[in-house]
């Protein structure tokens, strides 16, 4: 009887829990549905307006729709943001928008890669065309947001503020050590000098090739960074480059001496001078609209029947479905399918920003991509990087466009197979046995090291892999297999380099392959749609909600040192071959 009344109250216990979650989910759903409804009615902006552009949140491939952004659910947060695709939009329908006076950037800390920010970049000098002026102001600035900030036409720095500007570094983290401490050995195989993905795990510093590859590629992203200020405040690159090698911005005032900011200002000062600017009277207040909510009123682009088609493809490369953080094969290959089946579009821009992942996926992609080239043009945008397996889905393209500061290349492949014998019995006492009818049946065991014939095996077949991905490319840009071996290796260049050597055609905006695939098409009128379709947000918690809550919560507890869980949770999670990108460089 007594274990009849436990397990009668667990079952009632288990009975309400269950109750109470499809409750809560219930309302979830009941109060996103309402607050998508609002999402999608428009902006009244009202007249002398100041654009709000915060450039603090997350700048993502494409606007998060978010329904749940004001809701206290626990991950959300990583949902909100803006598009890039919005953002640019918005900067450029503001130019000829009579109700906004000015733009105001507030920016210290922007969340965006540089190729990113260069985009936004150049759509806010674009804006200063309509002789519209933009103000920029902060607390502090990072090197990423005074690099935003120097395309305003005023820059100010608080009183007490700061403004760093002291040069790049790019740190790599090597796990040899703790490895060995635990008695984890990773058994490595891999194609290309250059292709260092791997080191981290294998070596206790950069190896002389990837030491070469990482010192060009800073150099490259620093030369972009300065050279673009040095254009924008009229200051020649060589005295830029002094001042941050001597350290020379160590007070808010060296800042102003060295004209890197116009004056020092509390923010009191600064919305009187927007109201001066936005034709507002001193007792009045700041009308401002912010972007999140003025990019909502933009709308379908171009008129008539013709269409081109942006296929996003963003995040790692996997295979099946993916979401719009990482590119799934089946989701991806799927929508440039339809959007080759489609009559009414006549061309096709894929815009990647993608450190690579499954060779395999890749590959399914990339078939896509080449059918599509047969019928219509093909056009690939690359965004902050398209390396390995992302330069692998886009070199089929007819023309790659590339900013000056994209990561891309890394043409080569590796696979990692960890060996846990050490630690499973010197270390835990366990220990493994058992039967097998054929001789390389258990070729991927963790719990005993490769054997010689296991390492031959798996080498040929990368090499198979490696001679394919190099064919590939070859018939794409034009080239021989030879001289695409020659730059391939593994090898990381930065968007310069990359046209100088042929892999890709030319720098370029993401606008600008637009118009470049509409010219191809020979279309003067046409409009521009987007696929695959964002993720439904619902579907997202249902389908993800436990994976982002202890995202969520593993932030929190780990802080900075997330990022080595993260990259040891990848590597660990790296089943197959991959094409990706060599090395993860925080630039500091």
């Amino acid at each position: 009887m007594k274990d009849f009344f436990k397990y009668l109250f667990a079952s009632m216990l288990g009975f309400f829990l269950s109750m109470v979650i499809i409750f809560i989910i219930f309302i979830v759903i009941i109060v996103g549905a309402i607050s998508s409804i609002d999402d999608d009615k428009n902006i009244t902006v009202a007249s002398n307006s100041v654009l709000f552009l915060n450039l603090d949140q997350p700048v993502t491939e494409r606007t998060p729709k978010k329904p749940f952004g004001n809701l206290p659910i626990v991950g959300s947060s990583e949902s909100e943001g803006v598009g890039l695709n919005d953002l640019l939009k918005s900067i450029q329908r503001a130019k000829t928008d009579d109700n906004i006076k000015c733009i105001y950037i507030n920016v210290s800390s922007p969340d965006a890669g540089f190729a990113t920010m260069r985009e936004i970049r150049n759509a806010l000098i674009d804006f200063k065309k309509s002789h519209k002026k933009i103000i920029a102001y902060s607390e502090v600035y990072t090197q990423g947001a005074y690099y935003l900030a120097s395309a305003a036409d005023k820059i100010y720095l608080n009183p007490e503020g700061a403004l760093e500007f002291k040069g790049f570094q790019s740190e790599l983290m090597f796990f040899k050590g703790t490895l060995e401490k635990i008695g984890v050995e990773m058994q490595v195989i891999r194609v290309g000098n250059y292709k260092s993905a791997v080191e981290p795990f294998i070596l206790d510093k950069m190896s002389d090739y990837n030491r070469k590859q990482v010192t060009a590629y800073v150099n490259g992203l620093y030369n972009t960074f300065l050279t673009d200020i040095a254009k924008s405040r009229d200051i020649k690159s060589d005295s830029l480059y002094s001042i941050a090698d001597n350290y020379k911005i160590r007070t808010p005032e060296d800042a102003v001496n060295f004209k890197l900011v116009d004056a020092l200002k509390y923010k009191d000062q600064i919305l009187e001078e927007l109201k001066g600017i936005s034709g507002r009277t001193r007792g009045e207040n700041v009308r401002s609209v912010a972007i999140n909510d003025y990019v909502k009123n933009n709308s379908e682009t171009g008129s008539g029947k013709d269409k081109v088609a942006i296929i996003y493809a963003n995040g790692e490369i996997k295979g099946g479905e993916g979401n719009d953080r990482e590119i799934g094969s089946e989701r991806i290959s799927r929508a440039i399918r339809k959007a080759r089946l489609d009559d009414d579009i006549k061309a096709v821009v894929i815009r990647v920003n993608s450190p690579g992942g499954s060779a395999l996926a890749s590959d399914v992609i990339w078939r896509e991509v080449v059918l599509t080239r047969k019928e219509k043009p093909v056009i690939a945008s690359f965004g902050d990087v398209a390396a390995s397996g992302g330069y692998y889905i886009g070199c089929a393209a007819d023309s790659i466009f590339v900013q000056p500061n994209t990561i891309t290349g890394s043409i080569g492949v590796f696979g990692i197979i960890p060996n846990f014998q050490n630690l499973m019995t010197n270390k835990l006492g366990l220990t493994f046995d058992g039967v097998k009818t054929g001789k390389y049946a258990d070729i991927e065991a963790t719990n005993r090291p490769m054997t010689a014939g296991e390492r031959f095996i798996i080498q040929n077949e990368l090499n198979r892999i490696y001679s394919g991905f190099v064919s590939r490319v070859a018939d794409g840009r034009k080239k021989s297999k030879a001289y695409i071996d020659s730059i391939g290796g593994g090898h990381v260049w930065i968007g310069t380099d990359a046209v100088q050597i042929g892999l890709a055609d030319r720098i370029g905006s993401f606008n600008d392959a637009v118009k470049a695939a509409a010219k191809k098409a020979k279309l003067k009128d046409y409009k521009v749609v987007e696929y695959p379709e964002v993720v439904d947000p619902l579907k997202s918690l249902m389908n993800e909600g436990t994976d982002r809550i202890k995202t969520y919560y593993t932030k929190q507890e780990l802080g900075d040192n997330y990022l080595i869980y993260q990259q040891i949770k990848k590597v660990m999670a790296s089943s197959g071959i991959q094409a990706r990108m060599p090395f993860e460089a925080v630039i500091k």
